[in-house]
């Protein structure tokens, strides 16, 4: 039995386009679908106050509407609702607990509206372990058949020097599911050098993007022979990273990124690539952490 798909939901543009591409993925996946409403509606020892009461009403309301609205489009998905009292991005985790995947709404610029404002909705990203995917409001007025995301491919950044297990595993179930062509494109860069030298020869640079496409086809060797029917379109490319994923997946369905799973709370838990890609990218994002 396939887990469920978990989206955060707060009445927003973001989050009912988030709540729509979620339930088109459930479809696709033969998943339940779990609506989730977090908000912090009283203090610590504080007894619950008439506001708090109307928020909890208003809550059940945008639950219910959303439900009804999610089940008129598609008849066939399983939708259930739940909202929390508490911080957002613990509630959040928690219910994404053992889901296969929690879905957000992004305005993009890197902030998250409603109750996952600003480091609130970066803190959502690094405490879960699921794919979390990002999406903007936009992507709910495009045309989508009844039931099925766009038929565009979808877009994996990859590292060769790197294990990158969990986003091929992800991305290659994902284009299979959907029936489209998977772009996998690994960036890389000249090795730095003051001055001229023999890095900057053109036989050198093209011996090095041998290397580099060869690392590349190493490492998707085993994800083609699991999925001999995905169509897959490998690149290796010189140029920085971000601006890569970014031309490459223009017009991509859905652009899939990694984060490392840090045990450590200090330092960074978002990488750059991703981080530009949350800034920058029009559709929808997946971020995938792994170690």
């Amino acid at each position: 039995m396939n887990r469920r798909i978990v989206v955060g939901l707060d009445g927003s543009a973001e989050s009912v386009a988030a709540a729509h591409w979620a339930a088109r993925e459930a479809l696709l996946r033969g998943a339940p679908l779990h609506l989730v409403h977090a908000e912090l509606w009283s203090a610590p020892h504080v007894g619950p106050s008439a506001g708090s009461e109307e928020r909890r009403r208003a809550a059940r309301t945008l639950l219910r509407e959303a439900s009804d609205e999610l089940l008129d489009k598609y008849p066939r998905l399983a939708v259930s609702a739940e909202s929390f009292d508490g911080q957002p991005a613990a509630s959040l985790a928690r219910a994404a607990a053992g889901a296969s995947m929690l879905v957000l709404g992004s305005r993009g610029l890197g902030a998250l509206r409603g109750f996952v404002l600003g480091s609130v909705g970066m803190a959502v990203i690094h405490g879960v372990e699921q794919p979390v995917v990002l999406v903007r409001a936009s992507e709910d007025v495009l045309p989508h058949a009844q039931g099925q995301h766009l038929d565009r491919d979808v877009v994996v950044g990859v590292d060769t020097a790197r294990p990158c297990d969990a986003l091929l595993s992800f991305a290659f179930a994902e284009a299979s599911r959907r029936g489209c062509t998977l772009r996998a494109l690994h960036s890389w860069m000249l090795p730095p050098l003051a001055g001229s030298g023999a890095a900057y020869n053109a036989e050198v640079n093209a011996q090095i993007a041998r290397i580099e496409r060869t690392r590349l086809d190493d490492m998707l060797r085993p994800w083609r022979d699991m999925y001999p029917a995905v169509g897959l379109h490998a690149q290796a490319t010189l140029g920085p990273a971000s601006e890569q994923l970014l031309e490459a997946g223009s017009d991509a369905g859905l652009m899939v990124v990694g984060r490392r799973i840090r045990r450590s709370s200090l330092g960074t838990h978002l990488g750059p690539i991703a981080h530009a890609i949350l800034h920058h990218f029009a559709g929808p994002v997946a971020v995938i952490a792994h170690e």
